[in-house]
């Protein structure tokens, strides 16, 4: 596979924002089921392995996953402070779980477990999310394996269909607009910002 156009961009971003600790948030909306919009912030976890999607880890049972199952469409709005870059993000969701039949991706599920911090790995093993407040001491499980991941989490991945690069520096700023094609071919155009 080729990488795409805006990689390196986004790349040379990511290098130049690296020692603010909150740069690799970023804003991923999906649609509710009764078509209704839903955003929340998630945390980048690298690009799949020799790809272009991106890699975000959550829970099977979060609403996220519900809404994703019913449009798997989504998009992320990702700001870099430092270097007053908006790139957004668009196109297919897919969540990888445990019953996930691709060998390949159920392997790159169980590496992000791995690479995930403890107190992370511990949060899968809490309560239902958006369940009814439990008591706190349903908040200190014994902690998971390290290795072979818990059976809610999951690995998503977004495949990216559109970006829009915003360069918010500049008199006029500079805005690129990247779209792949049917054979999975990138092209760029500029725009006005």
């Amino acid at each position: 596979m080729t990488l795409a156009l805006w990689r390196s961009t986004l790349a040379r971003a990511l290098h130049r924002n690296r020692s603010l600790p909150f740069s690799r948030y970023l804003q991923l909306a999906t649609v509710r089921a009764d078509g209704r919009p839903a955003n929340r912030t998630v945390v980048f976890r690298g690009f799949l392995e020799d790809t272009n999607q991106l890699q975000f880890i959550t829970d099977i049972r979060s609403q996220k996953v519900e809404e994703i199952n019913v449009y798997p469409w989504g998009e992320i709005c990702w700001y870099f402070p430092k270097t007053r870059e908006q790139f957004r993000i668009a196109g297919k969701l897919v969540v990888v779980g445990a019953e996930h039949p691709g060998v390949a991706l159920c392997s790159s599920r169980r590496r992000a477990w791995q690479e995930i911090s403890e107190a992370a790995r511990v949060q899968f093993a809490w309560p239902h999310p958006g369940a009814n407040r439990a008591v706190s001491s349903a908040f200190e499980p014994s902690a998971p394996d390290t290795i072979e991941p818990v059976s809610n989490f999951c690995l998503l991945l977004l495949e990216p269909e559109t970006v829009d690069l915003l360069e918010l520096r500049g008199e006029p700023q500079n805005r690129s607009l990247y779209g792949r094609d049917e054979e999975g071919n990138w092209s760029v155009r500029e725009v006005n910002p």
